[in-house]
């Protein structure tokens, strides 16, 4: 025994300083980045990595103390993170997720986002139809809290106030507005998604009934006179909105599909790598009820010609249609 405690001393005290020089190396990058180190400190940092890796091995081959195992282990460790981690800042990989990643994605699950489109698209036009058709059908299909005042005893001029009415408490109240918005928004996207798992199931009854009061609310106006004001006053914002709503549900369905048709991977596999990309269509839908929060709580309630909100409306389309075709073709990641 005394024998092995003198060999880890010797071991010990030959190369301890190698230790404590990486030791404070490292303990500098942990506190102040690897940006703080001097042009000397960097060229020695894989060096005495290095050493200290084989200071390790040697240690495990000769069975040194527990102690000196125990420290070189987690030395080695730390020193690993610092040699090969990632340098990249949060701006770098902001930039590489919106330009590359986040489009990659819904690029993706084009297929999910054609289901969800039809899906919208024919809650829209039965709800449309079905208020047309007898304009009793609003209230079931409308709760109460979701009409703001938009019901079928409204008369064409109060529904035209509400359309093109100025903000009620000036511009002040657009940032809760705005605020409360995105908060809303963002939570039926991520319902949708979350719910994915059970086969998808919901997400069809989630975005069918999203289309189906939207229909119902042009079919209100559109019995008043009023469809290309409304149609204006939702397009605004209405293009970067459903469209993140639907990315969402799109990214439900990529869950669904992936528990229901596992093909060649186990249900848990292909969940795991589905699961990556629909996550990822997700947070930058998210980012897109943002930006549907900006333009409702502002551009809607300040812009009240009918022509410039269809303006804004389609050249948002146009705009999100380019970023999703083009951003990302031809550039590596990483």
């Amino acid at each position: 025994m005394s024998e092995m405690i003198l060999k880890s001393a010797v071991f010990r005290q030959e190369r301890e300083k190698t230790w404590q020089e990486l030791d404070a190396i490292v303990t500098q990058i942990e506190k102040k980045g690897v940006r703080s180190l001097t042009p000397e400190q960097c060229h020695r940092l894989p060096l005495l990595y290095r050493a200290t890796l084989s200071s390790l091995s040697v240690a495990r081959s000769i069975s040194l103390d527990r102690n000196v195992l125990d420290y070189l282990e987690t030395l080695s460790t730390r020193a690993y993170f610092c040699v090969h981690g990632a340098r990249g800042s949060v701006l770098k990989y902001l930039r590489a997720f919106l330009f590359v990643e986040f489009p990659e994605a819904v690029r993706a699950a084009k297929w999910h986002l054609l289901v969800a489109i039809v899906l919208l698209l024919g809650g829209l036009l039965a709800g449309h139809w079905l208020v047309v058709a007898n304009v009793d059908w609003y209230h079931s299909i409308v709760p109460e809290g979701m009409a703001g005042g938009r019901t079928p005893e409204a008369s064409a001029e109060d529904l035209r106030a509400v359309l093109y009415a100025p903000p009620e408490d000036g511009e002040a109240m657009l940032h809760v507005f705005a605020s409360y918005l995105f908060t809303h928004n963002a939570g039926i996207g991520i319902l949708c998604f979350g719910l994915g798992f059970a086969l998808g199931i919901p997400v069809f009854l989630l975005i069918f009934y999203n289309g189906l009061m939207i229909g119902a609310m042009t079919g209100l106006h559109a019995t008043k006179g009023l469809l290309p004001d409304f149609v204006g006053w939702l397009f605004v914002h209405g293009t970067t909105e459903l469209l993140a709503v639907v990315l969402c549900a799109a990214a439900g369905l990529m869950l669904g599909s992936a528990v229901a048709l596992p093909g060649s991977y186990s249900r848990l596999e292909n969940l795991r790598r589905q699961g990556r990309l629909a996550a990822k269509v997700v947070v930058g839908a998210v980012l897109m009820f943002l930006v549907a929060a900006l333009l409702e709580g502002f551009a809607r309630q300040l812009v009240t010609d009918m022509t410039t909100r269809y303006l804004i409306g389609t050249t948002a389309a146009v705009l999100w249609a380019a970023y999703f075709i083009l951003a990302g073709r031809g550039r590596p990641h990483g």
